[in-house]
Formats: C-alpha cells, structure tokens, sequence
C-alpha cells in the first residue's frame, strides 16, 4: 500500500493517522486515495514504514525518533518534519492545528481509537475543541464519530445503529425516526448517554439539541 493522492483537492478531507490501533486495509486505502494531504503523528511512523504506507508529514516532538527506519523514510520521498514541542497538548491536538493553519476545512483520522482507552476518550473530546475551526471524524472498521450540530438532518438505510455521546452533558435533545425516540431528553456522563440507538425506516434522521455538546456515532457492525 505505498501509494495515495489518487485526487489532490483542498476541498477533500486532510488525513491524520494517530498512534491507536490499526484500521483494516479497505477503509486506508479508501481515505488515502482521496487525501490531498496525509499527517502522520510521532508514535505512527514506525508502523507505517513498516507497512510502506506513504505520506507527506511527520508530526510530534520526535520522541519515537530511534524507533524509526530512516533508510525507509528516505524511500518515501520528500517527507515534511514538523517540530511541535508543546507538551501541554496531544500530538493530535498539534496536527489538527497545523492543518488549520495550512488552510484545511476537513480532516478525517484513524488510528485514533483502541489501544489505551485514555488516548481514545481524549481523542473524542478532542473533536469538539475544533468544530468552529475545521471539520472532523474519527473513523475505524466499526464507527464514525463526529461532532454533531444543533440542528442535525441526514437520510440513513433502516437499521442503522447510531449512538449519542454527550461531552460532559447535552440537554434539550429532540430526535425524529429513532426507534427509541428522544424527547427533551438530556444525557449527561456517567449517568446517561444515547448508545445503541436505531435508525427506525428508511429516510431522514433528525436530532436536535439546545445545550452542551453531542457527538455522534454511526456504527458499521
């Protein structure tokens, strides 16, 4: 799998591969082919020499270094190194601002799930530190989070499995063609959330919300 930028367009998502675990082969290379950019953060490189996986930049502070092949990072071409010390903030934090200041709309990114549970939980909260800034998903063979607007409206296939997940809390939540409908509901963490949800016929779903943030998961299994 070596090679990617089948369309170089700014308008399609940026691509950040994070340090989770690995996404099968179908969905990479799916999102690959599409990427006008590919961000792979410190602790990924290794992994994606290893697999000959191309891409353009390598972020982080560079602590995985002696871990890396640099006779196989020389093979990949003119990889871009970018230094970002800033220890108060998670190397995908660091990669979506740099992306933002390259001038990026959207970015999807994997690997960014599995593997230690803190890094997953942070990785999620992290979407919604950037909504107003640029648009991101977090993407694996099973799911797709992203943050969710208040006023929300996308046509699925009957018995899609959907999940609400409250950052911190969510209130005045209001859904049409759910099997479990939500009306006026909020959902706040530990004590309740909106997982497993259904998608109830064929045609649109729509949540709305006035308070607090939500994301939402579109489940594949």
């Amino acid at each position: 799998m070596s090679s990617h930028h089948i369309v170089r367009d700014n308008q399609e998502p940026a691509l950040i591969i994070a340090n989770g675990a690995d996404c099968g082969d179908e969905l990479l290379q799916q999102l690959m082919e599409w990427s006008p950019f590919v961000l792979a953060l410190d602790g990924a490189v290794h992994r994606l020499l290893e697999r000959n996986i191309r891409f353009d930049a390598w972020l982080g502070d560079f602590d995985s270094g002696a871990n890396v092949d640099e006779m196989a990072l020389s093979k990949m071409g003119d990889i871009q190194r970018i230094w970002a010390e800033d220890q108060d903030k998670t190397d995908l934090q660091k990669g979506i601002e740099f992306l933002i200041t390259k001038g990026h709309k959207a970015a999807n990114i994997i690997w960014g799930t599995g593997r230690r549970a803190d890094h997953t939980i942070n990785n999620m909260a992290t979407l919604w530190r950037y909504h107003e800034q640029i648009t991101l998903s977090i993407l694996d063979d099973h799911s797709r989070v992203y943050p969710l607007a208040k006023q929300f409206k996308k046509w699925y296939p009957a018995g899609t499995q959907i999940s609400l997940i409250p950052v911190g809390f969510a209130s005045g939540i209001a859904s049409k063609n759910l099997v479990y409908p939500l009306l006026d509901r909020t959902l706040e963490l530990p004590h309740s959330t909106g997982s497993s949800n259904e998608v109830e016929v064929d045609g649109f779903v729509e949540i709305s919300y006035s308070g607090g943030h939500l994301l939402l998961m579109e489940c594949f299994d």
